[in-house]
């Protein structure tokens, strides 16, 4: 037992996959995926490894990439930052066009973590996917990338590939070399390749068996970066795959390590919390774990049951403070926070905050949500089980076209819209679901012709369960136990999470009208 004590994973709840870490000092850095939302690739800094804030976002301006019309579980997957010689780097693929189709590389950097990060520098032939960067003691600047086998000899036959980059043009110099063939190891799905330098060893830290069911990490070493890499005889070094799809954490792998200060080793990986059936809504989260080198050179877990636990012990660092992140937001700021994202960098706003100081204006376009777009929709990560959302709105629907309210969103084919929209004189509260791109009404009920209307929403293990009022304290049921694995990532076969928030649409028609948040309450409930 630490004498720090313990803490809970996740170290971040909801939709932060893929995470990649880095100290500088005694400061750490880590990012995540983000797929299709934007900002993108979400950094965030701690010094105890356990609480992390935000600081910024590698891609925040629509000139740095353009990816607004991929599909949900396409754009930006699996970065990876490093720092050296007092600049940060980011290195990451872009994935459009579809999953097996279109896969580009590229670096950005930046002297700041904060940001501002530069253009995107594409990497020409760059191909697969879940590349890193590894600076070694020579100064020398490697890539490592992943490959699909093309014929491969089975499905998910990958490796891994090596390549020297020129760190002025960030263009590959000299020849590939295959440093992890998976036939060797009959291993399916290799990808997120780290290398470290440690013990006289270059060990490759891979994700193997693909991000879902058979998930795991594993290991090879060698004396020179580009030779014949030993594989590990205990691979998977981490895996959950052998226990039940239900267990508490489930699918772990999508690794990186890193040395703390006081020479201790952890783990940064994701994994999910499935509920019935091995759904789960959260997305695929950011977990720690301790790890050792044993006396023969290899990587393990370094707790007793050798399992990424929901409990673990503190590392050895001062506790970190972050700055509050305070449940309801008002709106009062001239820019948003951090934790809200669009689908899609949005060419031409379509919201204001200084237009109405206070609330948050969303002007009605004819893009719709159940379309592969950019929405008027603004959201945030669902980050716990059962929570509570409520948002006060100000909104008179001039045509029946027109609807404005509240979304929960898994992607464009799978989502509820709780919105208030009009037919004819009357200005109805409706809530739809969407299946497979098609929206079907659940429940629809008239309002009073003007007024700001209260919208809420909670969830449970039953549900997500519906609610309205003309006042803040008012919550009248509309619908209860809509069903939870409409937005489960094992529905949508995808890789993101589910997104809560505020959208607003003319359904194809075009509109002059708007509508105002004046603000937007989230939190966590306790469990039942």
């Amino acid at each position: 037992m630490s004498k720090y004590g313990q803490f809970e994973n996740p170290i971040l709840n909801g939709f932060y996959p893929d995470p990649s870490v880095c100290r500088v000092g005694e400061d750490y850095y880590m990012v995540t995926s983000s797929f299709v939302y934007f900002p993108g690739l979400p950094i965030f800094h701690s010094r105890d490894l356990i609480h992390w804030e935000q600081i910024g976002h590698g891609i925040s301006s629509p000139e740095q990439l353009d990816y607004k019309n991929c599909e949900t579980s396409l754009g930006l997957w699996a970065p990876s930052i490093r720092y050296h010689d007092g600049t940060f780097y980011i290195i990451n693929t872009f994935v459009s066009e579809g999953r097996e189709a279109r896969r580009d590389n590229y670096i950005i950097t930046a002297s700041d973590p904060s940001g501002p990060w530069s253009r995107a520098h594409f990497i020409e032939g760059a191909d697969g996917i879940d590349s890193s960067l590894f600076f070694d003691k020579d100064g020398r600047m490697w890539y490592a990338g992943n490959y699909i086998s093309n014929p491969g000899l089975y499905e998910g036959h990958h490796g891994i590939y090596l390549c020297e980059l020129d760190p002025l043009t960030f263009q590959f110099k000299g020849e590939r070399t295959v440093i992890w063939d998976g036939n060797k190891t009959r291993s399916k799905w290799i990808e997120a390749p780290h290398i470290y330098y440690e013990n006289g060893y270059y060990y490759l830290i891979v994700a193997e068996g693909g991000t879902f069911t058979n998930h795991s990490v594993m290991m090879a070493r060698c004396r020179t970066i580009d030779g014949d890499y030993e594989i590990c005889p205990r691979n998977p070094v981490v895996t959950h795959r052998h226990l039940s799809l239900e267990h508490e954490i489930s699918v772990v792998g999508h690794c990186d390590i890193v040395e703390t200060q006081n020479g201790e080793w952890w783990m940064v990986l994701l994994g999910v919390r499935p509920y019935k059936d091995a759904h789960f809504n959260l997305g695929r989260e950011t977990f720690l774990v301790p790890v050792l080198w044993e006396s023969d050179g290899w990587l393990r877990i370094d707790n007793e049951n050798g399992l990424v636990n929901r409990e673990e012990r503190r590392p050895e660092l001062p506790s970190f403070l972050p700055s509050p992140a305070p449940s309801s937001d008002n709106f009062e700021s001239p820019v948003l926070k951090y934790c809200w994202n669009t689908i899609h960098p949005p060419v031409q706003s379509f919201y204001s905050l200084t237009e109405r100081p206070g609330c948050l204006r969303l002007y009605l376009r004819p893009e719709v949500l159940h379309e592969i777009c950019t929405p008027a929709f603004i959201g945030r990560r669902q980050q716990h089980a059962a929570f509570l959302m409520q948002a006060a709105l100000d909104f008179t629907p001039m045509e029946n076209c027109e609807e404005a309210g509240l979304a929960l969103v898994q992607d464009d084919r799978f989502h509820y819209k709780y919105t208030v929209t009009k037919k004819g004189n009357e200005r109805l509260l409706k809530l739809s679901a969407v299946r497979m791109g098609c929206p079907a009404l659940l429940k629809e009920a008239p309002l009073p012709t003007s007024g700001r209307i209260y919208l809420t929403v909670t969830a449970s293990r039953e549900g997500y369960h519906f609610y309205y009022g003309m006042t803040d304290q008012e919550f009248l049921p509309f619908f209860t136990n809509a069903d939870p694995t409409l937005l489960s990532s094992l529905t949508n076969e995808g890789f993101t999470g589910t997104y809560l928030g505020m959208y607003a649409s003319s359904n194809h028609h075009d509109s002059n009208n708007y509508a105002d948040f004046d603000w937007f309450l989230y939190e966590p409930l306790r469990q039942q």
